[in-house]
């Protein structure tokens, strides 16, 4: 059977980096660790890769050393239920190093780019009353951390 994972390119950062996730995220599983051996860039015996789940995604994390770095091109999306959520997985991914970004994008401490949204802003930006799209999509625009109920009164006018 084909099946397709994503692997996540980070200089040494892997293990830290699924710890994180594992620590924010309720579904995590590891399936399997390789080490480096003699000669590579990293000492014997350091993670090469992690193969995890992460919410039924899966993905790979390799230490693959400083030649490549994540750009806002590829971003995970945290499709959340409720401000509580929006605001835990916010300050886990932006605390210790992360950084916010605009319209409910921010990096995690490794650089990886990150979507924090409530299942309420798709269904606002998906209304079939486009006045209603418009108003909650200008209110996304001037957010970092999104609002659910700043961006519901918007969209209701």
């Amino acid at each position: 059977m084909t099946s397709i994972a994503t692997c996540l390119w980070y200089d040494t950062g892997a293990e830290e980096a699924v710890n994180l996730y594992k620590s924010l995220f309720k579904d995590v599983t590891i399936h399997a660790v390789s080490y480096h051996g003699k000669g590579g860039h990293l000492p014997e015996g350091t993670v090469l890769t992690i193969d995890f789940t992460m919410l039924g995604q899966r993905f790979t994390a390799l230490n693959g050393g400083p030649m490549y770095k994540f750009s806002e091109a590829t971003s995970i999306q945290a499709i959340v239920d409720t401000q509580e959520d929006v605001d835990r997985y916010w300050e886990g991914l932006t605390g210790n190093g992360g950084q916010e970004g605009p319209c409910g994008w921010c990096k995690d401490k490794f650089g990886l780019s990150w979507q924090v949204v409530p299942k309420q802003l798709i269904a606002l930006l998906t209304h079939t009353d486009s006045d209603k799209r418009m108003r909650a999509s200008q209110s996304m625009m001037s957010m970092k951390k999104l609002d659910i109920a700043a961006l519901e009164r918007a969209a209701a006018g």
